[in-house]
């Protein structure tokens, strides 16, 4: 066994120790189609106040840094495929799981502002030797671009189906998704329906051992894995002139995708994001709904690794 891979074991068993109370997922994994020696992935967590940020790692030490953030709801178990990609083209791969979500800590006083958001990303980028780029899809997304109009040095922005503009009603059927269960589900085959309901256009996986990952078990009852409290109904008002004007703060290199079935991103706000940022470029992915990466895993990667590869 190379030294590199009993580092890398070695810090997979120390996170496991540091857990506090989660569900215990293997902390170090492989990207499918890699084998165990070529690229083991680390899990490393970035203090952000009062939050600790849990991250997938892969790729190598001296790769142009790409951070990867998911949407609201999710995990960073959704970048698995861009997760491997990159690191097969040498790009050092971040993948965060948002505050509140997934392995990272929720917030003592609820704080899921977009602020918050950003000083996370600022944790982790503050680790890094070099600007990194950020990839973010919705809630991740809404999050790079605040972290972006700050200023902060950036090798690029990739926005994932989401712009300043959005439809209210694509929007309001995720949040009613999300305050579906607050009770939890008996079995993962009963979050397995909800998630098929949500998603028809999806074919429903016979194996839904995978959903483990989204899902916590509490007192014989499974519960997404993220803090309600971040979806609560007195939450602040998304401030759409705020992002709109982050966005005209924009001066790195950008690319915005959007799923061309989705149902939150629209022509008419890419028209308003290609206005308000006239440099920045633009992917259509067909046969994608607003979980872009997840939908057409295969086109999302070609047109964002394309963005990467022009940029680093």
């Amino acid at each position: 066994m190379s030294s590199a891979l009993r580092i890398a074991r070695a810090r997979a068993k120390e996170a496991r120790r540091s857990n506090r109370g989660f569900a215990d997922p293997a902390a170090t994994r492989y990207p499918s189609g890699m084998s165990e020696l070529a690229m083991p992935i680390e899990v490393l967590r970035f203090q952000s106040g009062d939050v600790e940020i849990t991250a997938d790692v892969a790729g190598p030490a001296d790769g142009a840094p790409v951070i990867l953030l998911h949407g609201g709801g999710q995990t960073r178990g959704a970048w698995g495929g861009a997760l491997a990609e990159g690191a097969r083209r040498g790009f050092r791969m971040i993948s965060a799981d948002l505050r509140g979500h997934g392995e990272s800590g929720w917030s003592p006083g609820a704080d899921y502002g977009m602020a918050a958001h950003a000083g996370d990303i600022r944790a982790i980028a503050a680790a890094l030797p070099r600007a990194p780029f950020l990839v973010g899809a919705s809630l991740g997304g809404m999050a790079s671009l605040c972290y972006a109009a700050l200023q902060h040095p950036l090798a690029g922005l990739v926005m994932v189906d989401i712009a300043p503009t959005v439809n209210t009603a694509g929007t309001d059927r995720i949040l009613a998704f999300m305050h579906s269960a607050p009770e939890g589900f008996a079995s993962v085959e009963e979050a397995a329906d909800a998630v098929a309901a949500y998603l028809p256009h999806r074919k429903r996986p016979k194996d839904t051992s995978g959903l483990l990952r989204n899902l916590r078990l509490r007192d014989g009852r499974y519960f997404w894995h993220w803090d309600p409290r971040m979806f609560r109904e007195d939450r602040p008002a998304r401030d759409v002139e705020g992002l709109r004007d982050a966005a005209r703060r924009l001066t790195t290199p950008t690319l915005l995708v959007r799923g061309r079935l989705s149902d939150v991103l629209s022509q008419e706000g890419v028209d308003d994001f290609l206005q308000l940022v006239p440099h920045a470029e633009y992917a259509d992915i067909a046969g994608a709904d607003h979980m872009v990466a997840g939908d057409r895993n295969d086109a999302f990667n070609a047109a964002v690794f394309a963005f990467l590869e022009r940029h680093r």
